[in-house]
C-alpha cells in the first residue's frame, strides 16, 4: 500500500490502522502540485506492486485558506488551485493513462474488478459562504473533473480491461490539526456563517466514506446535511441508488435553497452593521 506526501511527516503513522491486515506499505515523498512528480510516483508506486498499477487511487491532498477574497494575498489563490486541484487531477491524469494507455508490460488484470479513483471535495463544492472564496472554487473545479471523466470513462469499456469507477467525497467540517490553523486566518463573519456545521472527526470522515464507497455511490456526501445542499446543484450528476431519493430531495432542496441563502445574505448585511467591512468583530 503505497502512501503519497509532500514530506515524511504527512503519512507516519499511517501503518497502524491496518497493521493487522498484514499489508506492505510504501512511502513516497513528492510534490503532487507537479505532473512529473505525479507521474513519477504512479512510476513507483506500480514498481513496488509487481509492475501492476494499483487499483485503488485516493486523491485527498489539499489545505483550506478561508479568507475574505480582497484580504487574501494573491499567491494563495494560486497556491489553493495548486493544493486542492491540480494535485489531484495530475495523480488522475497519471493514473488513468497507466490503467488506460500503459507504456508497459504488466500482468494481465482482473476484468471482472473495477478499478476505482476517489477524489475528496467538500460540502463547499455545493453552497459556499463568505470567506471561502479562495478555497471553495478548487473543490467545485475538483467535483467538475470527477463529473467529465466519469462521462469519459464510457469511452474505455470493455469486456477484456477492467472498469474504472469515479467516485469523490464531500465532508463538512473536519476536526484536524488543519482545522485549527485555518481558524487562525478566517474572518469571525465566516465562523458565524458556519455555526450550522456540526463538524466530524476524521475517523468518522472516513468510516462514512468507506460506507459510502462500498455500496457504489459516485458521489459520497459524508453527512446528511452535505446529502441535501448536494442533492440543490446535482445537475447531470450520477444520482446514487435507484436515484428516487436524490431526485426527491433536489425537488425539495430548489425551494429551500431560495429561503437557505437569503438568510445567509441577512446575516452578512447584519453583520456589516454591527461590525463593519473588515469580517472580524468590533474589539
Amino acid at each position: 500500500m503505497p502512501f503519497f506526501g509532500k514530506n515524511q511527516f504527512s503519512v507516519d503513522g499511517k501503518e497502524g490502522a491496518l497493521a493487522s491486515r498484514k499489508q506492505k506499505f510504501h512511502y513516497i515523498s513528492a510534490d503532487l502540485t507537479s505532473g512529473p512528480e505525479a507521474e513519477r510516483i504512479i512510476s513507483e508506486a506500480t514498481a513496488f506492486n509487481g509492475n501492476t498499477p494499483p487499483d485503488i487511487v485516493w486523491c485527498c491532498a489539499g489545505s483550506s485558506y478561508p479568507k475574505i477574497f480582497i484580504d487574501t494575498p494573491i499567491e494563495q489563490l494560486r497556491n489553493q488551485m495548486d493544493s486542492n486541484y491540480f494535485s489531484s487531477a495530475f495523480v488522475a491524469h497519471a493514473i488513468l493513462r497507466a490503467w488506460l494507455k500503459p507504456t508497459f508490460e504488466n500482468p494481465s488484470p482482473d476484468s471482472s474488478s473495477p478499478r476505482h479513483l476517489i477524489f475528496t471535495a467538500s460540502l463547499l463544492s455545493f453552497f459556499t459562504l463568505a470567506g471561502y472564496a479562495p478555497y471553495s472554487p478548487t473543490k467545485a473545479a475538483l467535483r467538475s473533473l470527477s463529473d467529465t471523466l466519469s462521462q469519459e470513462m464510457n469511452l474505455y469499456a470493455s469486456p477484456s480491461r477492467p472498469a474504472v469507477r469515479l467516485h469523490t467525497i464531500f465532508s463538512a467540517t473536519i476536526f484536524t490539526d488543519s482545522y485549527e490553523a485555518e481558524n487562525l486566518v478566517k474572518s469571525d463573519l465566516t465562523k458565524k456563517l458556519e455555526e450550522g456545521d456540526p463538524g466530524q472527526t476524521a475517523d468518522e470522515v472516513a468510516k462514512r466514506s468507506i460506507a459510502g464507497l462500498e455500496r457504489g455511490e459516485e458521489l459520497v456526501p459524508t453527512t446528511f446535511q452535505t446529502r441535501l445542499l448536494m442533492t440543490s446543484v446535482l445537475g447531470g450528476s450520477i444520482r446514487n441508488g435507484w436515484a428516487l431519493l436524490d431526485t426527491i430531495l433536489s425537488w425539495v432542496m430548489s425551494v429551500v435553497m431560495v429561503f437557505v441563502r437569503m438568510d445567509m445574505d441577512s446575516k452578512v448585511k447584519r453583520w456589516r452593521k454591527e461590525h463593519g467591512e473588515s469580517g472580524m468583530k468590533k474589539n
